[in-house]
């Protein structure tokens, strides 16, 4: 005779509780250490204020125009060139660098200004929109 056997009416969830647990376990040790490194600014509430308030400031200005052309101080400057002239100049503004940027410029020329400064020595980098 042969004999029926039961049939299971439940899954058993038992391991996959346990894998989500482990992973769980595993992502809460590891995300303390994914630590990415990001841009530090520093975004002043109105820097005309400021300058009008303290006439003594000597910042240097990188106008960034429509069409990604650089400026520093009126003079345009050429963007393979634009490190060079931000770190030669950076000695005479020991107050740092004030980036002026057109609404319409992109974000790669404003962020070549800032990567140009630090590389330059410059650790105080606002920005403000024309």
């Amino acid at each position: 005779m042969p004999r029926a056997r039961d049939t299971f009416n439940e899954i058993n969830i038992t391991p996959l509780t346990d894998i989500f647990l482990v992973l769980l376990i595993i992502m809460m040790v590891i995300a303390p250490m994914l630590d990415q490194q990001g841009l530090n600014l520093t975004v002043p509430e109105n820097v005309a204020e400021e300058q009008s308030q303290n006439k003594e400031t000597k910042i240097m200005t990188v106008m960034v125009d429509e069409d990604d052309n650089y400026y520093i101080d009126g003079t345009q400057i050429a963007a393979e060139n634009l490190e060079e002239a931000i770190k030669s100049q950076a000695a005479d503004y020991p107050d740092g660098l004030l980036i002026k940027t057109d609404a319409d410029s992109s974000h790669g020329a404003m962020v070549k200004v800032m990567d140009s400064a630090r590389n330059s020595g410059i650790t105080s980098i606002s920005i403000d929109e024309i």
